[in-house]
This record gives structure tokens, C-alpha cells and sequence, in this order.
């Protein structure tokens, strides 16, 4: 069905309600439940209804204003994303409107749904960790990119790196310097990138006929105060890990704390590997070996597609996998020892 004739009537058909309640939940009006609203919303978007406010801003000036809806603005990654976004948009004549997310998985408030829909021509999400609001905008006609999430969420065009295979040389790194007890600080596992690093690292195991030791894998969360936490716990392991492969820079600054608390050298006693390529890391000492992402490249590319789609164009790809390349510091050295 063609989206211009998609109709409330074919909505409400389609959601077994009135065109009343319809045309209540795409207004985001009181008097229906907030499971309601989303399953219209999510079948509007699904039906393509363009509905009249899009038609009214087709005929008028775009707003030159891209919004940004983040989890969080402290965090470095995040950072050096949003200045990305930042120096692609102000050159194409938009300026940026961001908002973070004050709790990681609950959706922004209706008000800021409404201002966003209202002001700006579309919309970048990094790294949320709730989605369904995202259908609230596709229901309106907002273009929507998504960064780091490729997988769960695939019909959202996305900007991702490849935390796969940046793991993987990672991994790569400290095995052939010898290290075969290899401990993995795991990041947020609800996110693509977490999970393509830990398969990274299980994989590189197999791979190089290494046994998988689940004592090994601790959860870090992508955050500094956890990287701590799970480097404190493997090393108070029997036989503690010869290395370290963090998640992110952040979870592996807070492992380097740990390890050298506890009394120990970095790389003499345990070797450490993180991901990211944040300032912070060349700035520790021994200075952080890495997995670079090209943080500002991908806020670049999500501007990029985004007004590719803001000008009606099909986004180029719908899912855009940047290149990672490791970054060999003093972190990393091979063990005084091996052990089996």
C-alpha cells in the first residue's frame, strides 16, 4: 500500500481499535495505555502512515536541526561521537540539539518526543538502551539513524565499528606474545558492540585451541568503577590471568587502578588491552594499547546519512561497519611466564 493512502482507518484495522483511539495515540493524547499507544505506533510505522503534520512539514522549510538522543554525555566514547556529529552537521547548515537520557532503559519523555519531533528534520540515536520510542518517531516521519546498534534493532539504517574483528586482533596480540591465561572484562551485553567483542574473544580462544575458563569472563559494564571490580576479582583468582582484554578504555583504565593497588607491574606482571582509542588512553603510564574506533568518522557518517534521508534519498547502506585497528602501547608485553 502505497504510504500516502495509508489511512487512520487502515490503522485501526490493523490494531482492532476505533479511529478515535487511533488518532488520540499518534496525537499522544490521554485515554489510551501506554502498551496501546506503542503497538499503534509500531503499526503506523510499519503501514508507513505519513499522517498531516509530515504533510504539512513537506511543504514547508525543513528545520535545520539535527537532534541527538543519547544514553549518557560523560562518557569519552560518547564525547568524541557527539563532536563528530558536531563538525558534520554545522559545515551542512544544521545545527545540533541533543538530549541524554537521565535513565538508560526508560524512553525520553513525551514533551521531549513532541519537541523533537516538532523542531528538528531527524534524528541520531546513540546508544540507548530503550527503543521503543523510536517507533513514536518513524510514526511522525522523522528520519532515524541509529549508531551501535546493528543487530536487534536492523530496520533503523546504523553506524557501527567493527567490534568483532577489532576484538579479535586484540585477542590476537596477546596470544601471539605468548599469554594463554587471557581474562575478558565484558562491557553492557544488552549492546551489539558488547556482544560482538566477547564473541571475539571466544572465537580467538577456540581458535587458537585455548580452553574457555568462564572464571575468566567478568562483567564490567563499560564503566571505570566496574573495570575495577572485575580486575579485582581476577586477580584474587588462584591462578590469576597473565592478561587483561577490556571491553572499552574506560573499564580497562579502571583495571590498570586495580592492578597496580594491588602491588603488581603493568605489563611485567599482567599485560592489559582496551577499546576505544580515547585520549585517556595514550595519557596512562605505561600508556593503554587499544582497539582504535573512528569515534568522530562515525558521528560523521550518521550525519551524512541522515541528511541523505532528510532529502528523501534511500540511506547508501543500510548498515554502515567502519574499520577498528589495534594500537600497541607499553600496556602489553609477553608473560614472565606461561602458564598452560
Amino acid at each position: 500500500m502505497p504510504r500516502q493512502n495509508v489511512t487512520l482507518e487502515h490503522i485501526a484495522a490493523a490494531a482492532g481499535v476505533s479511529q478515535m483511539t487511533v488518532s488520540r495515540a499518534l496525537a499522544s493524547k490521554p485515554g489510551v495505555s501506554r502498551d496501546k499507544r506503542d503497538e499503534i505506533l509500531r503499526i503506523a510505522a510499519e503501514l508507513g502512515y505519513v499522517g498531516h503534520r509530515a504533510e504539512q512539514r513537506s511543504s514547508d522549510r525543513r528545520s535545520q536541526i539535527v537532534g541527538l538522543i543519547t544514553a549518557e554525555l560523560h562518557n569519552p566514547f560518547i564525547g568524541e561521537l557527539v563532536a563528530g556529529v558536531g563538525r558534520a552537521a554545522r559545515p551542512a547548515g544544521y545545527e545540533l540539539l541533543v538530549y541524554s537520557l537521565v535513565e538508560h532503559d526508560q524512553p525520553p519523555l513525551l514533551s521531549v518526543l513532541k519537541l523533537m519531533q516538532q523542531v528538528t528534520a531527524g534524528i541520531i540515536a546513540l546508544l540507548p538502551y530503550e527503543y521503543r520510542y523510536l517507533d513514536a518517531l518513524v510514526a511522525a516521519r522523522v528520519p532515524v539513524i541509529t549508531v551501535d546498534q546493528h543487530g536487534q534493532y536492523s530496520r533503523f539504517p546504523s553506524i557501527a565499528a567493527d567490534s568483532y574483528a577489532g576484538a579479535c586482533m586484540a585477542m590476537r596480540h596477546l596470544i601471539a606474545q605468548g599469554h594463554r591465561r587471557i581474562a575478558f572484562i565484558t562491557g553492557n551485553e544488552h549492546m551489539a558492540s558488547a556482544q560482538d567483542r566477547h564473541r571475539g574473544y571466544l572465537d580467538m580462544l577456540a581458535q587458537a585451541g585455548l580452553p574457555q575458563d568462564p572464571a575468566l569472563v567478568v562483567p564490567g559494564h563499560y564503566a571505570k568503577a566496574e573495570g575495577y571490580a572485575a580486575a579485582q576479582t581476577l586477580l584474587a583468582l588462584p591462578e590469576r590471568p597473565t592478561a587483561l582484554f577490556a571491553a572499552n578504555d574506560m573499564s580497562a583504565l579502571g583495571a590498570l587502578q586495580a592492578i597496580r593497588d594491588a602491588g603488581l607491574r603493568i605489563p611485567d606482571d599482567v599485560s592489559v588491552v582496551g577499546f576505544d582509542d580515547i585520549p585517556a588512553a595514550e595519557q596512562q603510564h605505561p600508556p593503554l594499547t587499544t582497539v582504535r574506533q573512528p569515534m568522530q568518522q562515525m558521528g560523521r557518517s550518521a550525519v551524512n546519512t541522515l541528511l541523505a534521508l532528510i532529502a528523501g534519498l534511500e540511506a547508501a547502506s543500510p548498515q554502515i561497519v567502519l574499520p577498528t585497528e589495534l594500537v600497541v602501547r607499553g600496556s602489553t608485553a609477553p608473560p614472565r611466564r606461561v602458564t598452560a
